[in-house]
């Protein structure tokens, strides 16, 4: 019976899926050049193989959670990590299965966000064990012996237990005006055309599913979220200063520099690229921007004839 279950409940489909792939070498070339979802493929894998292990040798496959848990009905009530066991072969392989289980069948206060599960659409982000992502492509670390640990992303307000308030983050992306800006319309009156490199250049951009794992784990925007754009809003920024549609570039290069502190504010950590669940480079689009930015601007007389006197030294 233990058995059905196991192979009902999520892991035999995984495993029905990763059969062609080199289990010896970890190779999964459909994900080149995803490193994150590599990542996750790999631990897809690793939880399959240690909870086939457990079947065969009897161990315990139940595995302690700790949630962050607030409620505004409570508000006297500090934060607190609340625990749920569960078995591990009855729940599908990611952490959002998790969640979905213990709001189910265990407790139905639970609250989180969650819409899509394919990682398109950035409802779920939350931290998990340590790390910002969205917990539909987050596997279950299947080692049972330590808890996992899910809060909300960090240095936001709560509104209740994983749900955080996202007004300001969405506020930010309005604020670069993420729509094709033109001064004429397309030839023929039908749709703008680009060619094959020109669509090039927008890979690695447009695929951002404004999840905010990026900007919550920015100190830069910890300390000043009311003036820094955020990695999320910059990759955003760039993504339309790169469409060659767009006859709006130096404007909204301009509008992003109008404050020192809505772009110059990033101090390149990289924890943006680190973490993006989709693989993507945020602190390179922003130093992009910073780039095409210092480029456009004239060298003062005065520097010219320092330098001037520097050469003639």
């Amino acid at each position: 019976m233990l058995k059905r279950s196991w192979l009902k409940d999520g892991y035999k489909k995984v495993a029905d899926v990763l059969t062609k792939i080199d289990h010896k070498n970890r190779d999964f070339p459909t994900l080149k050049g995803h490193p994150a979802a590599q990542q996750h493929a790999e631990q897809v894998l690793e939880t399959h193989d240690t909870l086939k292990h457990s079947f065969k040798t009897g161990d315990g496959l139940k595995k302690e959670f700790k949630i962050y848990r607030w409620s505004p009905d409570n508000p006297n009530q500090k934060p607190f990590l609340q625990s749920y066991f569960l078995d591990l072969s009855k729940c599908g392989p990611m952490v959002l299965d998790v969640l979905q289980k213990i709001k189910g069948e265990e407790d139905s206060s639970l609250s989180y966000r969650r819409s899509c599960r394919e990682g398109i659409c950035g409802s779920c982000a939350m931290n998990i064990d340590g790390t910002n992502t969205v917990a539909c492509l987050k596997p279950i670390n299947a080692d049972t012996t330590s808890a996992t640990v899910i809060t909300p992303l960090p240095h936001m307000y709560v509104i209740k237990d994983l749900v955080v308030d996202m007004t300001n983050f969405y506020q930010q992306y309005k604020l670069i005006e993420p729509w094709l800006k033109t001064k004429k319309p397309p030839p023929g009156g039908r749709e703008y055309r680009q060619t094959i490199g020109e669509r090039k250049r927008l890979d690695g951009l447009y695929e951002c599913i404004l999840c905010a794992c990026c900007s919550t784990s920015c100190p830069s925007y910890w300390w000043n979220p009311e003036e820094f754009l955020g990695p999320a809003a910059l990759l955003h920024a760039y993504r339309w200063i790169s469409d060659s549609r767009d006859d709006f570039t130096e404007e909204r290069v301009q509008a992003l520099t109008e404050g020192q502190e809505r772009l110059y504010r990033c101090r390149t950590i990289k924890n943006c690229t680190a973490t993006c669940p989709k693989s993507l480079n945020p602190a390179n689009a922003i130093n992009k921007i910073k780039t095409r930015h210092l480029l456009s601007q004239p060298v003062e007389k005065g520097e010219d004839k320092d330098w001037q006197s520097f050469g003639e030294a």
